[in-house]
């Protein structure tokens, strides 16, 4: 049985950089790439980032029940997981790593319950927005939409039972392949104590103090409209 590990995270938190990072270092993991109705960005391919179709395909999927979870995301586009890629991965006998959203996290955790979920959260609100910025990818509305969406994404993060806090990016990629490891070796009744000694430092319960600062600045910025 596949493991289906979920990953979470507002847009500009390094997500995709860990997740390709990560993915190079664990073994037997199987990617979903998402289909989404939006225009590719920058130097995006079809089938590499995301597979890019139309709202009348997108639509047509979902009425054959082709999708493990969809949303529609900024209440513009549609973005969605496959059901094959989990089918694929069981067949191959590996675990699956999706990159969605709350929304589709929440899809997820209801039709697979021992999904692990993990949130990857930036150091703080200045931080994240400096790096849509320096992503020079989007005009001045869609960072603040962004901004915006990241802020209502954040007061989810009790949801998901680890949390990774992307400040030094070596330390998260060692900290999340330490979470998919251990997930897996206890499931099949071994352990690394290493390995599982490192995951359970980002356990929900042990990182609440270190994620109010974090909060508070998203907070802050939410009272002063900056």
């Amino acid at each position: 049985m596949s493991i289906v590990f979920i990953i979470s995270a507002p847009s500009g938190s390094g997500k995709s950089t860990l997740v390709n990072r990560v993915r190079k270092c664990v073994p037997g993991l199987e990617f979903s790439i998402s289909y989404t109705t939006r225009k590719p960005r920058g130097h995006e391919q079809n089938g590499r980032e995301y597979y890019f179709i139309t709202r009348e395909e997108f639509e047509a999927m979902i009425h054959n029940g082709e999708f493990l979870e969809y949303a529609k995301v900024f209440e513009t586009d549609y973005y969605g997981t496959a059901r094959r890629f989990l089918e694929q991965a069981e067949r191959d006998g590996n675990d699956l790593l999706l990159d969605i959203d709350v929304q589709g996290a929440a899809q997820i955790k209801k039709k697979i319950p021992d999904a692990v979920s993990i949130f990857i959260l930036p150091p703080n609100r200045a931080e994240l927005e400096q790096r849509l910025r320096n992503r020079s990818q989007d005009d001045e509305a869609v960072i603040q939409k962004r901004l915006r969406a990241g802020s209502r994404e954040i007061v989810n993060y009790h949801r998901y039972e680890y949390i990774v806090v992307n400040d030094r990016l070596e330390e998260s990629v060692k900290t999340l392949a330490a979470i998919l490891l251990s997930e897996r070796q206890r499931r099949m009744g071994g352990a690394d104590a290493a390995q599982e000694a490192l995951a359970e430092k980002s356990r929900l319960a042990r990182v609440r103090d270190r994620l109010q600062p974090i909060l508070q600045s998203f907070a802050e910025t939410a009272v002063t409209g900056k």
